[in-house]
């Protein structure tokens, strides 16, 4: 690549990481990774407890059950006897009822070692920050646990499931003043010093910038090669089923178009900018606004 084509490149990314928010996954990600305050701050405010330190976590931290299904958790944490996955969510799916409950038995099967008694089990909680009202009941955090029909009495299997509606914004209360500032684009516009001072680092500062963009790079050729690949396999395949040497050129043709197409979907749906998405898929504006309406996702 050529330097002004970096230079460029660079422009652009810095452009986009201007807009992130901490309601941006790769961006939240990178705010609170190697940061135990953030971490503290979050979960004091989302569980109304101020005595909660975290001892360790992890952002990205993938998951396993027996038969290889995996899952990755924003971010991993832990205190004393209780363990936590909290979640980002801009897309409603990705915040299902059956989402939480997969990922909170994840959780407690990596929780155990052989032989380990179930009791042992820490308190679980798996909290989704949504960016709208998924629940639809209007208000602006949901704490779900289970309970014995009939009696309302709490089943006390130590598990919590929490949503939190950042689509409220009320300022008059710590909740509310944290979701203000998972909408902004700005640290001098944040309440929380502990996440501004991270804000500023990787939107104001040579180094957080650097950061950022690499980052970025890496995450937008690795998602493209990795969708452009599996969609050109797939053209691969119907050409060899037509058992001629002409329908496999038609195939793996067909095959790199339904990649670029399957990239602008993807990009789309994660709701990345649509100026990353034409460079990456080196489609014209016009193409990808056209599948994007096409799919409902513009």
């Amino acid at each position: 690549m050529r330097w002004d084509e970096q230079e460029e490149r660079r422009r652009r990314f810095l452009e986009i990481l201007a807009g992130f928010r901490l309601l941006d996954d790769d961006f939240m990600t990178a705010v609170f990774q190697g940061s135990l305050p953030c971490v503290d701050l979050l979960l004091q405010i989302v569980l109304a407890k101020a005595d909660i330190r975290a001892t360790k976590a992890v952002t990205q931290d993938a998951l396993k059950n027996l038969q290889g299904r995996s899952v990755r958790l924003d971010i991993h944490a832990f205190t004393e006897g209780q363990e936590f996955d909290v979640e980002v969510q801009r897309d409603e799916d990705g915040a299902s009822a059956r989402r939480a409950r997969f990922n909170s038995s994840l959780m407690d099967a990596n929780a155990l070692h052989a032989g380990d008694d179930c009791e042992k089990l820490p308190e679980s909680y798996v909290i989704f920050i949504t960016e709208t009202d998924v629940l639809g009941e209007k208000k602006p955090i949901y704490i779900i646990e289970r309970t014995i029909k009939g009696s309302a009495k709490s089943f006390g299997d130590g598990s919590h499931i929490i949503y939190v509606n950042s689509s409220m914004m009320d300022e008059d209360t710590p909740l509310g003043r944290l979701m203000h500032d998972f909408h902004c684009t700005r640290a001098e516009d944040m309440y929380y010093d502990v996440l501004a001072e991270r804000v500023k680092y990787f939107k104001e500062t040579e180094e957080g910038e650097r950061a950022m963009c690499e980052a970025m790079e890496k995450l937008v050729k690795e998602f493209a090669v990795e969708i452009a690949k599996e969609a050109e396999v797939r053209g691969m395949e119907r050409g060899m089923e037509r058992g001629m040497e002409r329908g496999m050129e038609r195939g793996m043709e067909r095959g790199r178009e339904e990649g670029k197409i399957s990239v602008v979907l993807g990009m789309l749906k994660e709701q990345l900018p649509l100026e990353m998405i034409e460079k990456v898929s080196n489609l014209s504006m016009d193409k990808i606004q056209e599948i994007g309406r096409m799919h409902s996702l513009l």
